[in-house]
């Protein structure tokens, strides 16, 4: 009996040895249901056994943006800006500032959160940090239609000396969103697999994120900062996150500092994090499990 040579046609191959930068889109598309699941995960169970349910996703920045009018514009007299209102300002401030922030704490703790999973069965590991950033863009867009909503309300019933209004830069709205996306997604996989070794991280994070909200001129203008501590504005200004926080109030509310530089730079910044971060997680996730 003669031997035939056949040559199998795998449907898939799993194999240790990957480039440096790997983003197989053709393959995270297969695994679209998985990512759709992940998503669907992250928004429903956070709030699942909770009385007000969602409504939490409102409730907390209206909360934090409320304290922080009390605080910093009544007490502490800090100017937000002639004719726009001291709740809007900081509305503003930390709609944007949350979606990055959680972006980061979220992507930050993948390995650590998700080494139950990864150690029974395959798929892109980068789909979970891509589900997080996708579930907190749907929240975004919740906070976003508060936003909206006060906008509407000081324009058309509390509109003495309102002034505010949206500028042209706001046709890079889908573009900021993008940016501080990809910046969040690009430092959390770098904490995330330093934490695989380093648990230390995973308690840096929490108040290192604090220190960088001071830091990204979310309760205060640029403007102001550079008047008053003109010897360290460099440290604000070069701070990717001011950049972006300062565009959206100035696309939305007609106030703050834009700059081409700052932006280009802040673009630059946030697609090399991301590079990075993407590199540092593939390496890491080939011999993460042996160290969680």
């Amino acid at each position: 009996m003669n031997s035939i040579e056949t040559q199998d046609k795998w449907l898939y191959t799993i194999s240790p040895k990957k480039k440096l930068f790997n983003l197989n889109f053709k393959e995270i598309w297969r695994y679209r249901d998985l990512l759709i699941l992940f998503v669907k995960r992250d928004i429903i169970t956070l709030y699942k056994q909770t009385v007000l349910g969602p409504i939490w996703y409102v409730i907390q920045p209206l909360f934090t943006t409320l304290t922080f009018t009390l605080i910093f514009n009544n007490l502490a007299n800090i100017p937000t800006g002639e004719g726009v209102p001291a709740f809007l300002f900081n509305l503003a401030g930390l709609s944007c500032w949350n979606y990055f922030s959680t972006c980061l704490t979220g992507t930050s703790n993948t390995f650590k959160a998700n080494q139950g999973i990864f150690g029974k069965v395959y798929f892109p590991r980068v789909i979970t940090p891509m589900s997080i950033v996708i579930s907190n863009l749907l929240k975004f867009g919740i906070r976003l239609l508060v936003f909206i909503g006060f906008y509407l309300y000081f324009s058309f019933f509390r509109s003495e000396g309102m002034q505010a209004a949206p500028t042209w830069t706001l046709i890079l709205f889908p573009f900021l969103i993008c940016m501080m996306a990809f910046l969040g997604l690009g430092i959390g996989m770098i904490i995330s697999s330093f934490t695989t070794k380093y648990r230390d991280f995973t308690y840096l994070v929490g108040f290192g994120v604090q220190l960088l909200m001071y830091g990204s001129a979310v309760m205060y203008p640029l403007s102001y900062f550079k008047e008053k501590v003109p010897e360290f504005s460099w440290i604000i200004e070069y701070n990717p996150v001011t950049t972006f926080i300062e565009l959206f109030r100035y696309m939305t509310l007609g106030i703050g500092t834009f700059s081409w530089y700052y932006f280009l730079y802040s673009v630059c910044f946030s697609l090399l994090s991301f590079l990075i971060g993407l590199i540092v997680f593939n390496r890491t996730e080939k011999s993460f499990i042996d160290t969680v």
